[in-house]
């Protein structure tokens, strides 16, 4: 069947486009590596303008949903995006979220200490030795009292990536993308100012040495420590925030 062309309406019309070739992408009417229509050919039969027809698959390039290519065996193609490609989009529009108010930093804490739970649990059992050498790695870096603080963030958020990858399930290495990857290092933005880095260091440690030793409760102990800080260092931030707003109202 394709695409259909049918059912647009004036306004947003390149919107509208880019989601009818987005639904035939994603329900299987259009196969990965298939060519689209030209752009003469998609403004014909949608009934507009090349330029709209440029818009609406400037917006599915941005999704990595196609790809174009020159030559003679060029063209429009649909696209299939690697996970490390879907991660950063994912990333992305979490990141606008939270820029956006959609998210309280609470909710952000919850969903990571949910997420993170089930991998220590899996990452006990699945975690290889290039897992742990890689969280060792990341404490290592960190308890050096000479590295930045926005290093010390990016550090921080690794070894909770590596963390969920050593679960060894990729729906969860997915779906915690969005938590770890763009809302934690927002999240030490607001509260690094207050953090103890020898205390996150410690428990980063305490995270390490259980997984390596497959004890699960104690795994998962050290990690609910570490969410419950950063639960107090959030409260810290909100209040300094509202201290401040209200000295700039007298």
């Amino acid at each position: 069947m394709g695409i259909d062309y049918r059912g647009l309406v004036t306004d947003g019309l390149s919107k509208q486009i880019a989601e009818k070739i987005r639904d035939a992408i994603l329900h299987g009417r259009l196969q990965v590596h298939e060519r689209l229509p030209t752009e003469e050919d998609l403004a014909a039969r949608f009934d507009v303008s090349r330029a709209t027809i440029r818009e609406a698959l400037k917006r599915l390039a941005a999704q990595n949903l196609i790809r174009s290519r020159r030559g003679p065996a060029g063209g429009t193609f649909v696209n299939k995006p690697s996970r490390e490609e879907l991660h950063a989009t994912t990333a992305n529009a979490a990141t606008l979220l939270v820029s956006l108010g959609e998210f309280e930093l609470r909710d952000i804490v919850e969903a990571r200490e949910e997420i993170e739970t089930v991998c220590c649990r899996l990452a006990v059992r699945r975690r290889t030795d290039a897992h742990l050498a890689a969280l060792a790695e990341e404490i290592e870096r960190q308890i050096d009292p000479a590295l930045e603080d926005t290093e010390f963030c990016a550090s921080d958020v690794r070894f909770h990536r590596t963390l969920v990858q050593a679960a060894g399930n990729p729906a969860l290495d997915f779906a915690a993308a969005s938590v770890i990857e763009s809302l934690q290092p927002v999240v030490n933005q607001v509260v690094f100012r207050y953090r103890d880095r020898a205390q996150v260091t410690t428990l980063h440690a305490r995270i390490h040495r259980a997984i390596a030793a497959r004890d699960a409760r104690a795994a998962c102990a050290a990690l609910a420590t570490y969410m419950n800080a950063l639960r107090r260092q959030h409260r810290e931030a909100a209040r300094a925030r509202a201290a401040r707003a209200a000295a700039n109202e007298d």
